[in-house]
């Protein structure tokens, strides 16, 4: 007989999950409570622009197809990347700008050119952060840390003899100290922090790593947009078969004698043999499994970051402007100080711009430019949301329209917002953080939650708020491991 597998929630790990369940021979349904699938790599559309909702950096593409390669698909019968080149142009406070190449050695040059970081220092973090990437791999994201046999594995054993470089006793700002000798180039590295919603004065300099991919092994784009990621592996998930059931919450998880044996959604109980949640791990214990044991030392870890959106259609074309842009805010410190412990945002913000229709021109009217306008924000915690959008509005547009020269306001034609409290509200992320539990201590990684359930068989997890972590990347990985788990 078949078994049947219950998907609660159809995000890029939610998807790829189903995928690889149905390559092994179940019977997978995906239960979304919206009316399609995605999660937060969805697009968006309003007076002739469009926007992707949330991810708009590509790494690791190789992860993608590797999954349709894995399910006999060929991946550029369904999407297409191309790799960007400068990567990110960077706007300082005091005016300087500079861009990150993707050849190493121009990049190190460009450092040295613009703010007058010796190469050297630049190419000898390149290359630590990639042994460093290459040493804990392996072990942090292609195993599940809450298995004892991982750590009989041979990668497990070579990251421990290298743990003195690793970085695990140090922050990430301080590490950066030590090798750089510019202001500017340690504010450029600890942005990096924030790519899983950390604070760089804060987490461990392992996390460094995360710079490795997009700098060592390419950065890339979509050519549709991100939302090509999740249109393109529905539409693989449609043609093998996955059923879905749009506009369906699910209720409650069923389980009996320590075993999740189905599903409760529109009042119908749902029987499957396996369960996985793509499902933010708090809402999956506090919604879901309201009357089971609660891992409460995991879901009592502090939340991730969250982010203030504003996407703009801007009537202009800016040549100053690359697809990726990032202005610094002066005192970063204080910046991130607003955010992790103040639970505000700071006057002074960094401010993040993306523009797809840099590369594709059908994303924007001609001769317009679509704007996906991010700063971090701190979590949901009962803020006055409309007040914060309305100062940080005013202190975006400031910002902008002193570096770029113009009045950005005028230009503004079309808008939308997400705050976190709309985050949490259209992706069930808790309190609207983006990355699950912050990464701000040496046991983040540990502390996340596993893959399984060790109190109930048969139910599995993945996605952002699980390990191995959130992004595109990281989920597709998490979904390997349930597929692994579930054997």
């Amino acid at each position: 007989m078949t078994q049947k597998a219950a998907i609660i929630g159809s995000g890029v790990g939610g998807l790829a999950t189903a995928l690889r369940l149905r390559k092994k021979g179940f019977d997978v349904t995906v239960f979304e409570q919206a009316d399609k699938a995605g999660g937060k790599a969805v697009r968006i559309e309003q007076n002739g622009f469009q926007w992707g909702f949330g991810p708009s950096l590509l790494t690791l593409p190789n992860l993608i197809d590797e999954l349709f390669e894995h399910c006999g698909k060929q991946p550029r019968d369904y999407y297409s990347y191309q790799k960007l080149d400068p990567i990110c142009k960077y706007f300082f406070a005091d005016g300087v700008t500079t861009s990150a190449w993707a050849d190493n050695n121009k990049f190190a040059i460009e450092l040295s050119d613009k703010l007058g970081e010796p190469s050297s220092n630049t190419l000898l973090h390149l290359k630590h952060i990639d042994e460093n990437y290459e040493l804990t791999k392996d072990l942090f994201l292609n195993s599940s840390l809450h298995k004892f046999k991982t750590y009989l594995q041979s990668a497990a054993l070579n990251a421990m003899l290298h743990v003195p470089q690793l970085g695990l006793f140090t922050t990430m700002h301080r590490s950066l100290q030590k090798r750089f000798s510019t202001a500017k180039a340690i504010q450029l590295f600890s942005r990096y922090a924030t790519y899983n919603g950390s604070n760089p004065y804060k987490c461990p300099a392992t996390l460094n790593v995360i710079a490795t991919p997009e700098y060592l092994r390419g950065a890339f784009m979509m050519k549709e947009g991100m939302a090509q990621i999740s249109e393109a592996m529905y539409k693989l998930a449609v043609q093998m078969g996955i059923q879905f059931e749009f506009n369906s919450t699910v209720e409650k998880i069923i389980v009996k004698d320590k075993r999740a044996v189905g599903v409760y959604v529109k009042n119908k109980e749902i029987y499957a043999d396996v369960i996985v949640s793509n499902m933010d791990v708090q809402f999956t214990y506090k919604k879901l499994l309201a009357n089971e044991k609660q891992p409460s030392k995991i879901l009592s870890q502090q939340r991730s970051t969250s982010a203030l959106i504003f996407y703009w259609g801007i009537k202009k074309e800016f040549k100053e402007l690359d697809v990726h842009n990032i202005f610094f805010s002066e005192n970063y410190k204080e910046e991130f100080r607003y955010t992790d412990e103040l639970k505000a945002i700071f006057n002074d913000l960094t401010v993040y711009v993306f523009i797809s229709s840099k590369l594709n021109k059908n994303h924007a009217p001609k001769g317009e430019e679509n704007w996906f306008v991010l700063v971090n924000a701190p979590y949901n915690n009962g803020q006055d949301w409309n007040k914060i959008v309305t100062e940080a509005r005013q202190n975006i547009i400031a910002k902008l329209s002193v570096a770029l020269n113009t009045n950005v306001e005028a230009l503004i034609t079309t808008e939308i917002v997400n705050t976190p409290l709309n985050i949490e509200q259209l992706t069930s992320s808790y309190l609207g953080s983006l990355y699950g539990n912050s990464s701000n201590n040496i046991f983040s990684a540990f502390l996340r939650h596993p893959n399984f359930s060790s109190q109930i068989k048969n139910l599995f997890f993945c996605g952002g708020s699980v390990h191995p972590g959130g992004g595109i990347p990281l989920c597709l990985l998490s979904a390997k491991l349930v597929d692994e788990l579930v054997g």
